[in-house]
């Protein structure tokens, strides 16, 4: 059964970092782009990053541009995404997506989702 299981959310100062996981079971990650996206209480899913199959492509939104940084270990079939002076408007569940090809396709291509893991950021 293919599966998406994002770990590593939790309570953080502002300032401060964190490292979600995305791994992967019942299918290998290496062909698929894979992407983050959050939804933050009262507010719309919006993505935040991206990586390609080959990781030769990455984006960003731009409210996280320079902070959080996306990479892939296809050999542990999973996708990190690194968030470093976390602010408190990045408060939101984090999901993890896999895209139905090997591009990153933005809102679109999306055929599996994680049950998403919470990140709060506060003092």
């Amino acid at each position: 059964q293919l599966q998406l299981v994002e770990s590593g959310g939790g309570l953080v100062q502002p300032g401060g970092s964190l490292r979600l996981s995305c791994a992967a079971s019942g299918f290998t990650l290496d062909y698929y782009a894979i992407g983050w996206f959050r939804q933050a209480p009262g507010k719309e899913r919006e993505g935040v990053s991206c990586i390609s199959s080959s990781a030769s492509s990455t984006n960003y939104a731009d409210s996280v541009k320079g902070r959080f940084t996306i990479s892939r270990d296809n050999a542990k079939n999973t996708v990190y995404l690194q968030m470093n002076t976390l602010k408190p408007e990045d408060t939101a569940v984090y999901y993890c997506v896999k895209y139905s090809s090997g591009r990153c396709l933005g809102y679109f291509g999306m055929d599996y989702w994680g049950k998403g893991t919470l990140v709060t950021v506060s003092s």
